[in-house]
């Protein structure tokens, strides 16, 4: 097809799945505030995924996928719909970072990855990204030339996006995000030991995460002593407005 475009007027009709209901909502409100998508479907585990994505009746063109739930995997339900040719889109939405999982979500069609625990700037870089690449694809039709195949690819592709303060590194801010769900409440002392940090250094990390939500702060009273800071894991929730500044 030359000289003509097909232009998508409709929300893009999305698929979310995680087994906690609060990420559900958080998926939810983000996409409502990004704008251009309507929530077709909402999942909390496999099977119900899996109903949801091969369902005809529900026509979704992007599936928000988890990857680990009680009943299966993302990468089980993602099989299960290839195998029956659903070819909708998938951003995987997840706190696993195993790289062979990462490929295989990959080589089954997954058009992103996006690691737990993220801020609503880097959920809208990649969600916008994707809008890009959908409005592309339909503009462009049954044939594209090689200039409009490259520009689907590039609307993909997204600028490395630093919300941390200076001195704080990504992978330890997941790693200290992993410890806090797996252990429940920790002071900075106890995480830190746990990693293999300073307790100066995890204060920073820990009070970075209360400040934008992702944890709160409770008092830890003992039998004698000053009580002690701990910190319970909440959920993965975005950054307050503007950039968060260095204590």
């Amino acid at each position: 097809m030359t000289g003509e475009r097909i232009t998508e007027e409709r929300p893009i009709r999305v698929i979310i799945v995680d087994d906690d209901p609060l990420t559900l909502e958080l998926h939810r409100e983000h996409l409502a505030r990004v704008g251009g998508f309507t929530v077709v479907a909402a999942c909390e585990g496999a099977r119900a995924a899996s109903r949801a994505i091969t369902s005809a009746r529900l026509r979704a063109d992007l599936v928000l996928l988890d990857v680990t739930m009680p009943d299966g995997t993302g990468l089980e339900v993602l099989r299960h719909a290839r195998a029956r040719g659903v070819r909708t889109d998938v951003i995987a939405v997840s706190g696993v970072r195993d790289v062979a999982v990462v490929r295989e979500m990959v080589a089954l069609g997954a058009v992103q990855y996006l690691i737990k625990p993220y801020t609503y700037a880097m959920f809208r870089e990649r969600i916008e990204a994707f809008q890009e690449y959908h409005r592309r694809s339909l503009e462009t039709g049954g044939s594209a030339t090689q200039h409009e195949v490259d520009e689907m690819f590039a609307s993909l592709r997204t600028a490395p996006i630093s919300t941390l303060p200076k001195g704080l590194a990504a992978g330890t801010l997941n790693d200290v995000s992993a410890v806090l769900r797996e252990r429940g409440a920790c002071t900075a002392s106890e995480l830190a030991e746990e990693l293999g940090l300073s307790r100066e250094v995890m204060r920073r990390y820990v009070e970075y995460l209360a400040d934008v939500g992702s944890v709160e702060r409770n008092l830890r009273y003992g039998s004698r002593g000053r009580p002690q800071t701990e910190y319970v894991w909440l959920r993965d929730v975005e950054s307050p407005p503007g950039e968060p500044q260095e204590p």
